[in-house]
């Protein structure tokens, strides 16, 4: 079993990396993809809350239905569909139609997110120790394969519509690859009872059974605190995603090759952060990942916001990455693991919520700065930190909280796969 346990591992690293790249081709193609369609930035900005929309529609309906059916059967049909409705952004000449294909591909998206983070809690519990932050680290490799792969496109002068359904058909071809080596569902086990004991599902009653969704119809509210906390946290990661470069420039007056360090320099920061993640929860827990993750990203944010110099900004930002990095995987993985039978459901909540955070994000600094300087704004993500900081110990509940619990038939004790 081991041999399979370490195939389906190697299976979600592509799902992740195959997602990352997807919507990472979407990103390096909005300025063609605008200029084909006729629209204007305030068009976009409004269609992009579609593409966000349509996520979110796909996170709430595929949580319950990987529940039912397995992530092994949802994990390639939403890899299968986000892939495909890439091409339809590339083929958009106006305003509706692009809005049709933000919102489908959105959809897309969001159905992959969930599926693939749920599964990925499946294959952490069969490896009875945290590997979920390494996941989410080759999703930004993914995005960081696309810009290369984007750049050289471009520079062939490939048409949106060509490349993008080029990387469609690479990724429907992908997906066929990688499914055979994901795991069926396991045997549900009882949720976790505030004490981190297994409780029954209902009075008297045993787990349900594989692929089947637990009777308890009402999301607990540890998984909604999970999900604040997502919100909190992802919100400050769309803050640095999107102002942090023009922050630079604002404030600091930096010249734009050199502002764009300060996004390079926080993406850097958050992919090897998220690759030495799992060793850090392995021996501290997530609880310490969460607390002093933020902790220190409120300090690195801090000295974004009252830096007058560019090299400690760029310093800045890299601490805020490095501290960011761990934690939001923490949060998946706990809401995952709380509740084997109602995981995809869980999930999907600090999911959406967390993806929701990160488009407020922008949303929300961009009126601010009419009132106080932009610089200024940054302290409300510093708040968000301090939050997550102090309110960490909501993951110490649940197997999460420890070493996630192997089914029996995936691993045994002693011979725990690498």
């Amino acid at each position: 079993m081991e041999k399979s346990l370490r195939a389906a591992r190697i299976a979600t690293f592509g799902f992740f990396t195959l997602n990352g790249f997807v919507m990472g081709m979407w990103v390096v193609h909005i300025p063609t993809v605008e200029h084909r369609a006729g629209i204007s930035h305030a068009v976009l900005g409004w269609l992009l809350l579609l593409l966000g929309g349509g996520a979110f529609a796909g996170m709430q309906l595929v949580g319950p239905l990987t529940d039912r059916l397995g992530a092994r059967k949802v994990v390639p049909a939403s890899a299968a569909l986000c892939s495909a409705a890439l091409i339809l952004p590339g083929l958009a000449t106006e305003a509706w139609t692009l809005a049709v294909a933000m919102l489908v591909f959105g959809f897309g998206n969001g159905c992959l997110d969930v599926s693939m983070n749920t599964h990925a809690v499946q294959v952490e519990r069969g490896y009875e120790r945290p590997i979920m932050s390494a996941f989410h680290a080759f999703f930004s490799v993914g995005g960081v394969l696309a810009a290369l792969v984007g750049a050289r496109t471009l520079s062939w002068d490939w048409s949106a519509a060509l490349t993008l359904t080029s990387v469609s058909a690479f990724g429907v071809v992908v997906t066929v690859l990688f499914t055979p080596a994901l795991l069926r569902p396991a045997p549900a086990r009882a949720p976790e009872t505030h004490d981190g004991t297994a409780g029954e599902t209902g009075a008297g009653r045993k787990p349900s059974p594989a692929g089947r969704k637990s009777p308890r119809a009402k999301t607990p509210s540890r998984i909604w605190a999970l999900a604040a906390l997502a919100f909190m946290l992802m919100l400050c990661e769309g803050v640095a995603n999107d102002w942090s470069v023009l922050g630079l420039r604002e404030v600091l007056d930096a010249p734009a090759a050199t502002a764009a360090f300060a996004y390079g320099a926080f993406s850097t920061a958050m992919t090897i952060g998220r690759l030495l993640t799992d060793r850090v929860a392995a021996r501290f827990g997530p609880v310490a990942i969460v607390r002093y993750g933020t902790a220190l990203g409120a300090l690195g944010l801090t000295v974004v916001a009252l830096s007058p110099w560019i090299p400690l900004a760029l310093a800045g930002w890299t601490v805020f990455g490095i501290g960011l990095s761990g934690s939001v995987p923490q949060l998946f993985s706990a809401a995952g693991h709380a509740d084997q039978g109602n995981a995809g459901v869980n999930v999907s909540r600090v999911a959406g919520l967390g993806y929701l955070g990160m488009l407020a994000g922008p949303a929300i600094i961009g009126p601010m700065t009419h009132f106080i300087p932009l610089n200024l704004t940054f302290f409300l993500p510093v708040v968000f930190c301090v939050i997550a900081a102090s309110a960490a110990r909501i993951l110490r509940t649940g197997p999460a909280a420890a070493t996630p619990a192997a089914e029996p038939a995936q691993a045994s004790a002693g011979s725990r796969p690498v």
